[in-house]
This record gives C-alpha cells, sequence and structure tokens, in this order.
C-alpha cells in the first residue's frame, strides 16, 4: 500500500517536473518550441537495443534539431534547469528530514547554521585575494560542514545530544556567523554586488561542472536518508518510545543530522542561499500525503524540485532577471502566513 502511494505520487510529479523542465527551456531571448527542447533532450538520451545474438547496447535517439537550437538548450538553458532541479530536491529533502528530527514544522535546512556557514565560506572566497577552479563551491561546502558540525559538537554532552540544545546552538551559532558575514561585506570592496547576489541565492552561472559535483552528492544521500524513513517515522513517537521499539536513537540522530547537512552544503555551495524551499515544500505536501515519510521524503524531494524549476522560471521571465532567492521568499513568505491564518500548521 505504502509503495503503490509512493510509485503514484511519484510519477506524478516527474510528470509535473518533466513538463516545467520543458515549458522553462523555451523561455529566453532567442525562441525554442517545446517540440524542439523535447527533441534535444531525447536526442541527449539513450535508448536500449537488442541484436540479433542477444547482446545489449545503447543507441541515441536522432531527430531532426536545428543546431543554434541545440546549443541554447544544452549549452545555456538546461545546465541551469537541471541543477535548479537538483538543489531544489535536496533543499526539500533536507527540509524533510529537518522537520521530523526536531518534530517541529518551522524547522528548515537552515536551522543548525548550514546555510549560514555557507554563506561565511562562499562570501571569504569572494573577498580574499584567492581564485581556483570550482573554489566557491568548495569555500561555501566546507563552511557549511564545519558550521553543521561544529553545532553539533557543541551540542553534544556525554554522547547525547538533546534536540533542543541543539537548536539553541544553532540558532547562536547562526547569529555570530551573520555577524561574521556583515563584517566581510564592510571589506569587500569591488566584491560587494557578487557577494550580495550570491548571498540573495542564484542560478544564473550555472554549468554542467557545477550539476556533476552535485548531482551524486544528493543522489547517494537522498537513498540513506530514505532508507531511514521508518526509523524517522518512529522518532516522531519521542526518544524513549524510539528506543523502547529498536531503534539506536543517538546513532540515527548522527546519521540523519550530518547526512541531510551534507545535503543542504551541496545543494547552497552551487545555489546561494535560497530560502523557504526547505520549509514550504515539506510542509504542503505533508497536507497532502500525509506524515508517513516513506512517502513524504521521495515526494517532497519531487517537488521542491518542480517547485525551484518554476519559480526560476519565473525569475528570468521578466525583462530583466533578479536571483531566484527573491523569488521563493516573495512567493513562500504569503503562502506560510495563509496557512499560519488557516491554522494548518501544526506539531509533528
Amino acid at each position: 500500500m505504502v509503495l503503490r502511494r509512493t510509485a503514484a505520487w511519484s510519477a506524478g510529479l516527474v510528470t509535473m517536473l518533466v513538463v516545467v523542465v520543458v515549458a522553462s527551456a523555451t523561455l529566453g531571448p532567442a525562441s525554442v518550441g517545446p517540440r524542439e527542447v523535447a527533441y534535444v533532450i531525447l536526442n541527449a538520451l539513450a535508448v536500449p537495443l537488442v541484436t540479433t545474438n542477444g547482446v545489449v547496447w545503447y543507441a541515441p535517439f536522432d531527430l531532426p534539431v536545428d543546431a543554434t537550437a541545440e546549443t541554447i538548450v544544452t549549452r545555456i538553458r538546461l545546465p541551469r534547469i537541471v541543477l535548479g532541479a537538483i538543489v531544489g530536491f535536496a533543499l526539500a529533502l533536507a527540509g524533510t528530514v529537518m522537520q521530523g528530527f526536531f518534530r517541529n514544522p518551522m524547522a528548515d535546512p537552515s536551522i543548525i547554521g548550514v546555510s549560514a556557514g555557507a554563506a561565511v565560506g562562499a562570501v571569504a572566497f569572494i573577498v580574499l585575494p584567492i581564485s581556483f577552479a570550482f573554489g566557491l563551491p568548495a569555500f561555501a561546502f566546507a563552511g557549511a560542514l564545519v558550521a553543521a558540525f561544529g553545532v553539533y559538537l557543541i551540542a553534544t554532552e556525554g554522547g547525547h545530544t538533546p534536540v533542543a540544545t541543539l537548536l539553541l546552538a544553532g540558532i547562536a551559532v547562526q547569529t555570530f556567523l551573520g555577524a561574521v558575514i556583515s563584517y566581510m561585506l564592510l571589506q569587500a570592496g569591488d566584491s560587494l554586488e557578487t557577494a550580495v547576489i550570491w548571498l540573495m541565492g542564484h542560478l544564473h552561472h550555472s554549468t554542467w561542472g557545477r550539476v556533476r559535483l552535485a548531482l551524486p552528492v544528493v543522489a547517494i544521500l537522498f537513498v540513506v536518508l530514505f532508507a531511514y524513513a521508518r526509523d524517522l517515522n518512529v522518532l516522531l513517537l519521542g526518544e524513549e518510545d524510539a528506543h523502547t521499539l529498536g531503534i539506536e536513537v543517538e546513532r540515527t540522530k548522527r546519521i540523519l543530522l550530518a547526512t541531510s547537512s551534507v545535503v543542504t552544503a551541496a545543494a547552497v555551495a552551487v545555489s546561494g542561499v535560497i530560502g523557504f524551499v526547505g520549509l514550504i515544500v515539506p510542509h504542503m505536501m505533508r497536507l497532502l500525503v500525509g506524515p508517513d515519510h516513506r512517502v513524504l521524503i521521495p515526494t517532497s524531494a519531487l517537488a521542491g524540485a518542480v517547485f525551484l524549476v518554476a519559480t526560476d522560471t519565473l525569475a528570468r521571465a521578466g525583462p530583466a532577471e533578479v536571483p531566484v532567492g527573491i523569488v521563493t521568499a516573495a512567493l513562500g513568505a504569503p503562502f506560510f502566513l495563509y496557512l499560519l491564518r488557516k491554522r494548518e500548521v501544526h506539531a509533528l
């Protein structure tokens, strides 16, 4: 029953994601139709063929596409769209786990300082006179991990990590790192604009290289988190009950916290700080599919991919492109206030 529900919802969301991706790829200064976009995507795939001797081999589609349209879609638009889908998937995935971990629908991926740590690393790389390939994502990723595991070490005592202490330590570290960011911005000089744009969250410097950096991390850790979906369900009952039911509570908490932190770090490192995806999307999906994390984790992640691709399309639809983080905040904040007014935000 759970497997059928997960498959049905996931199939619907994958279909929605494909539609949004194709629609997004048609948008831009140069006109490219939906059929051409679909042909370009299909040509990039491979179909299995079986030879007469039974050996399976693969061959690409060979659909007719204009060379200019193919270049625009594959080199400019698709890297941004695919990266947006990966980042949205990762942030919603981490948000779902964090809300279950803290048993609080107000939790999001940045709650233990991951985003603030990434921001410190990124701004430091922008401001300091250093430069190397993928340096900005590397610094942001390192900063996020240092902040997350720093919070964990601060909150852990005697082998135990109380959730309330972890939350308070995260708030304190975020506040301190916010002060560090503000100081570095004062010293940024000519780099100030670049740093501010990164802090707003953006996807306009997306490349296939960044896709290759983020995709393996997010894909592997999704499998890990999904494997712990049942344990996360049990943790919602409380740590004492979870221990009674055979869950190694502290070990499970460490794995969930570390994995969701790394997922968030991978997303923030390639896109900047994009808010509300990890807060709003899991809550919306919980209202639709229920609190069972075996269904909620994959559906929230896919919905996050759809949401961020759609909002990034809006971000570049006007006469002047705006950072996608502005759009997610502009859409997410009113929607969350609407949920509060309707009393649809409940404790888990």
